[in-house]
């Protein structure tokens, strides 16, 4: 944005200012909430949203920098209507990955084979094969923290926490666990993606690129694997 449409700094302290008053009107909403769905507090939520909105965007505008919350708008998520004290939850987990490296892949998923003896010797030939070898090894949790020593790369990933009125019964819903998933339910979400770093990216500089760039290509040898984690 050029200089002359820039936001000065009293506008940038003024859309502060305003996003605190709507946090105000927000929580007073919510102390005084008649029920479950009320439409005080689905009003409050959705000021606080757009003074958020606004305060990011002059923010970034008048001094490139970013805040370190997003609310989502009426129209992503629509407002909880679920239980006010859940007496059951389901953690709803995504995380996608590129194999950019099969061959590392299927070398590790060698590995476990060769330190288990009661696992074949076929399955990691192929990489569907050494996929099924180290998700069964390994927590995801675990996959996700070391994913470059198995060759993957992180792409977008999401964690839904929805509320429930009762715990569902053993095995009741293994055969479609995706889903029926209740939008109105979802307690609270957290999302990981690119795409949130895009305007970060274009502003980063080359020398700051190729030293990035450099770090994820050392050590091309295979980290030894620790089979005793789980």
């Amino acid at each position: 944005m050029s200089d002359a449409v820039q936001p000065t700094a009293a506008e940038v302290r003024a859309a502060a200012e305003a996003v605190k008053t709507a946090l105000d009107r927000h929580l007073a909403a919510v102390e005084r909430r008649s029920g479950e769905d009320d439409p005080a507090v689905y009003e409050a939520f959705n000021e606080l949203a757009a003074a958020a909105e606004v305060y990011d965007e002059l923010l970034y505008d008048r001094y490139d920098e970013v805040t370190p919350f997003e609310i989502p708008g009426a129209d992503e998520t629509p407002p909880y209507t679920g239980p006010e004290e859940p007496n059951a939850l389901s953690v709803l987990i995504r995380r996608d990955y590129a194999v950019v490296e099969p061959q590392r892949l299927l070398a590790q998923a060698q590995r476990v084979e060769a330190a288990d003896e009661g696992l074949g010797t076929e399955a990691s030939g192929t990489v569907h094969g050494a996929l099924e070898v180290l998700f069964g090894e390994f927590e995801p949790d675990e996959i996700a923290s070391r994913h470059k020593e198995f060759g993957l790369e992180e792409g977008d990933s999401t964690l839904w926490v929805t509320a429930a009125d009762e715990p569902a019964e053993p095995g009741e819903w293994l055969e479609t666990p995706f889903e029926q998933v209740d939008v109105e339910r979802v307690v609270c979400r957290f999302d990981v993606s690119a795409v949130f770093d895009d305007d970060l990216d274009d502003d980063a500089d080359d020398e700051g690129d190729d030293e990035a760039d450099g770090a994820d290509l050392e050590d091309e040898d295979l980290e030894p694997l620790d089979l005793d984690r789980r």
